[in-house]
């Protein structure tokens, strides 16, 4: 089985994470060696986060979990792209459906994700 070439990057590969029946981008994060047997263990998207330094399950706190539906590799293995079933609504730990919710134009900054949870009710 393929899988991605975690030397290269030196541990960590960058996991985008799109919605399966969609094709909308909800969130790039990464992961490590760990982060990629748990999710093909489980069936449930884990990352590595470099912030707080340790593996993470999507979902753990606010409920809202990505199933994988399909895992793809770039050409040159250094880039996952998981193709999810996000349940709850969110993927972003702002409460909005993606983490790509800020749209920049000529006339200015709009919110182009609907918000889909306070963060201040599940993050207590």
């Amino acid at each position: 089985m393929s899988r991605p070439d975690f030397a290269k990057c030196k541990g960590l590969v960058p996991c985008i994470a799109q919605e399966a029946d969609t094709g909308e981008v909800l969130m790039l994060a990464y992961m490590n060696e760990e982060a990629w047997e748990k999710t093909l263990a489980t069936g449930e998207v884990h990352y590595y986060s470099r912030s707080r330094n340790a593996l993470w399950r999507k979902g753990g706190t606010s409920g809202h979990v990505q199933k994988v539906k399909s895992i793809r590799l770039d050409c040159d293995k250094d880039t996952v792209l998981v193709l999810v079933e996000q349940l709850g609504g969110a993927a972003c730990h702002t409460g909005y459906k993606s983490c790509f919710f800020t749209e920049i134009a000529p006339d200015g900054d709009r919110v182009c994700s609907p918000l889909i949870f306070d963060p201040k009710e599940v993050y207590k």
